[in-house]
């Protein structure tokens, strides 16, 4: 649009000077000297002038010296008769006009100039496309470039079973005759499946890299824009083009923005995406043949999808692109760490190992983020300490020195962040503490995270109570040794009692009510398939649903009141040591947790070490409340108030226990993620 608007521009400069130099070239020849015309007057009566021409009201003529000169003559003067009466030739001429080119520039240049501006404002509402006045429903598919970096599956780690699938359709569109001879038909289409930053928008640009066939990718909120029957008629370009090229590849991210399921809604649907959805369905597979035209589509939503959309013949294969475990954790970290300096003492095992949960795009932000921390050290390699910082950075945020908190919070947060680790160790089979801190992170004022063993996909009965028991810890802690209760705990309970009702009326783990779900479904209501369900508890059950709840909740706070009042000297020796440390590690927990006094079992403090900087013993600001989000089983964090200041507590245990709704129900998957 740009170029179009310099191209107007330069023409209109070349017409102007055009005009100018024709004006220039066909203008006559100017007189030498203008005189008044008393001084014309006194020339003629003195003999002077021997040849005058007169042009309306103008004068031209030669003086007997041969010199030309011009005058004006007044208005309503006859000049003929003193001409005449003293012999001098007279030429009568009819004045010159406008010149016709002039005339005709003058009186069309608005027009045109409209003109121009119209058909300017009308390539630029379609958001700068650039492809003419009239071409609102031509598809927005870009062509992948030969000239941009190609990606392939050699760049593409820790998703080796999705790779195999997708790998097989490359080979299809090279060698379609291995598969044909047997009676095989190309996959009409490849839905992508996963959590975000799992590497699906990779996938398909290794497919881009690999197939060598032509390759078309556009997003799914391109298609429905502010004209009715845009979205529609841009599906059936989108297709015309792939008709022209096939065989091709068309990538489709993010689909669910066109896909989502017809009619849902509080509003009865979206009439103009579900055209565009239809017009999508019938390309896909419909009367006329798409042979060679193969869909990629992604998204992190499959369960918005149609179910039109997702049959075979239209989706063949739904490709699950899931977190990866250790090992694709540790195949990712290698491949990011190629393109970082790195010390000896990084081992991308250990990494891998101590960030459960985490997808690529989470451990390519990891790797970034040492890289940054050593850049800003000026060091020379990425060290394995750069990225023990860059974990805790990404897990619980970067550290506020700023923050002002009192003594008595501080007092407070550690011992609530105490209670959380002392129940946390106390607690067989429950992850182990990796770190406590009461150094504000993010918007939390302390943190206590937990860091399980290995990856963990569903979670025990007795685990859940164990969370539940560790959930209690910080407020029990201010109960038994403070002597009082805060705001900062109501996080913790919110998500205790939270979890014991899942338990309840999702998972069936009640002996008296049984292995039977209770309850709505409440999640997805702008689905549309919630609007006419009705409550299916009865008031008895739900007091009883209500009984259990109380029950689990209470007799885990029992729970892990006997384990600090077991261990009140461990309680107390940790909070010491975070009053004084502000942190403590996983090594520091178990000396601690086995009664070694903290001058033996804390490490020796180290030059810029982040404990050795306190916070300033001054009034904290109001309102500040923890909401860390932790990967997985990571821990969270503990924020804390005082008084009537509101406040939220969230430790390890709140990330577990999203991941027992995540990995038993699909819906709980992709709302928590």
């Amino acid at each position: 649009m740009n170029g179009f608007f310099k191209n107007l521009s330069l023409w209109l400069v070349i017409g102007l000077l055009m005009v100018m130099l024709f004006n220039l070239f066909n203008s006559p020849q100017g007189p030498g000297q203008s005189i008044t015309f008393s001084d014309f007057s006194e020339m003629v009566a003195q003999g002077k002038v021997t040849a005058v021409t007169l042009e309306g009201r103008t004068v031209r003529g030669l003086s007997t010296d041969g010199s030309p000169f011009s005058s004006r003559v007044p208005d309503n003067y006859d000049l003929t008769k003193d001409l005449l009466a003293h012999g001098v030739d007279i030429d009568v001429r009819e004045p010159e006009g406008t010149p016709m080119l002039m005339q005709i520039l003058i009186s069309w240049f608005p027009m045109l100039l409209l003109i121009a501006v119209w058909i300017y404002f009308m390539r630029q509402m379609q958001s700068g496309g650039g492809r003419g006045a009239m071409s609102f429903g031509k598809s927005k598919a870009k062509l992948m470039s030969d000239k941009a970096a190609k990606v392939t599956f050699q760049d593409v780690a820790g998703i080796e079973e999705a790779k195999e699938e997708l790998q097989e359709v490359v080979q299809f569109l090279k060698d379609p005759h291995k598969f044909q001879r047997l009676g095989g038909k190309i996959p009409k289409g490849v839905l992508l499946v996963g959590p975000p930053g799992t590497g699906k928008t990779l996938l398909a640009r290794a497919i881009a890299g690999e197939a060598n066939v032509p390759f078309f990718n556009l997003s799914g909120s391109d298609f429905v824009e502010m004209f009715v029957g845009v979205g529609a008629a841009r599906v059936r370009d989108m297709f015309e083009q792939g008709k022209k090229n096939a065989p091709c590849i068309i990538f489709i991210d993010e689909i669910d923005a066109v896909g989502r399921h017809r009619g849902a809604g509080l509003g009865g649907g979206h009439d103009e995406r579900e055209q565009t959805l239809n017009q999508l369905l019938v390309e896909m597979d419909g009367f006329e043949s798409t042979e060679g035209v193969i869909m990629v589509a992604a998204t992190n939503r499959p369960d918005v999808l149609d179910p039109a959309l997702l049959r075979p013949g239209r989706f063949d294969r739904q490709v699950t692109v899931p977190n990866p475990d250790i090992l694709g954790r540790t195949q990712i970290l290698k491949v990011h760490m190629n393109k970082v300096p790195l010390s000896d003492s990084v081992d991308a095992e250990v990494i891998a190992r101590a960030t459960p949960g985490f997808s690529g795009a989470d451990l390519a932000n990891l790797v970034n983020e040492a890289a940054l921390i050593a850049a800003q050290l000026d060091k020379r390699v990425v060290e394995m300490e750069d990225f023990e910082n860059a974990k805790d950075k990404v897990m619980m945020g970067k550290p506020r020195r700023s923050a002002v908190i009192s003594e008595k919070e501080r007092k407070t947060t550690a011992y609530h962040e105490a209670g959380h680790a002392v129940v946390a160790m106390a607690l067989d089979g429950a992850d182990p503490v990796h770190k406590v801190t009461i150094i504000p992170r993010g918007r939390a004022l302390g943190l206590t995270m937990q860091l399980p063993l290995e990856d963990r996909y569903t979670y025990s009965k007795v685990q859940l109570e164990q969370n539940i028991a560790i959930l209690m810890g910080g407020r029990l802690a201010e109960e038994l040794v403070l002597n009082q209760l805060t705001t900062g705990a109501g996080n913790d309970i919110q998500r205790a009692t939270d979890l014991a009702r899942k338990m309840i009326c999702s998972y069936g783990m009640s002996d008296t009510l049984g292995p039977l779900t209770y309850g709505e479904n409440e999640q997805e209501i702008f689905l549309g398939r919630e609007i006419t369900q009705h409550k299916s508890v009865s008031e008895e059950t739900a007091r009883r649903i209500d009984a259990e709840v109380f029950d689990i909740v209470d007799r885990n706070y029992k729970r892990a009141k006997q384990i600090l009042t077991d261990k009140m000297e461990v309680l107390h020796t940790m909070a010491q040591a975070l009053l004084e440390r502000e942190t403590i590690d996983a090594d520091e927990v178990i000396k601690l947790m086995a009664g070694e006094p903290a001058e033996t079992a804390l490490k020796p403090l180290k030059k810029k070490d982040e404990r050795a900087n306190k916070p300033t013993p001054t009034v904290a600001d109001d309102g500040e409340q923890g909401d860390q989000t932790a990967k997985d089983a990571v821990a969270g964090s503990v924020t804390q108030a005082e008084d009537d200041v509101e406040g939220s507590t969230r430790t390890a245990t709140e990330a577990s226990t999203q991941e027992v709704v995540s990995k038993d129900t699909p819906e709980g998957d992709d709302k928590d993620r």
